[in-house]
């Protein structure tokens, strides 16, 4: 588990299913993953039963981000690393938080967290992530934690039926 100052990165549960069922069947979102169909419980069951949480077998890791308090946690997101390559020591970060905690820092705690992990636990190298043009808040989260946009993909993202640009932003560690 990594702790942060207002919240805490864990594994998944089986009581996360529920929560990522709702989530991974959210069509508002699936522009964010690449998603094209729902979710069914049994295969989101699946996935938390069988995701090892080792990241070089699974080349992924999902973590869920908790508010702790003193009688249990609220989880309010996830944070991924995905298209882990430890031979050329990068991945890709991808980053969902629950509309009603968005603005508060949360995102920015986590991030924070979870590149320190990336960059001193896994000796990643670099680190890197792709975000609609129309997704300032999520440009502005990554550019305050270093991120750069190093590219832009035009049209890249077919969003109803409205074609949208892509930034491409890369940290690299210092």
């Amino acid at each position: 588990m990594l702790t942060g100052k207002n919240i805490k990165l864990r594994a998944l549960e089986p009581s996360d299913v529920d929560l990522l069922f709702q989530w991974e069947n959210d069509e508002k979102l699936w522009y964010l993953s690449n998603t094209l169909t729902p979710f069914s419980r049994f295969s989101l069951e699946q996935y938390v039963l069988n995701s090892g949480n080792d990241i070089f077998a699974d080349k992924q890791m999902r973590l869920m981000i908790d508010l702790p308090d003193k009688e249990s946690n609220t989880t309010i997101g996830t944070i991924d690393l995905f298209d882990f390559d430890p031979h050329n020591q990068r991945a890709g970060i991808g980053i969902l938080i629950q509309e009603k905690y968005r603005q508060k820092g949360f995102a920015a705690e986590a991030l924070d967290l979870l590149l320190r992990y990336c960059f001193e636990t896994l000796n990643l190298h670099q680190l890197y992530c792709n975000i609609a043009k129309f997704n300032t808040a999520s440009i502005n989260l990554f550019q305050q934690a270093g991120f750069e946009i190093k590219g832009e993909k035009k049209e890249w993202l077919l969003i109803g039926q409205k074609w949208v640009d892509e930034y491409f932003l890369q940290l690299i560690k210092s």
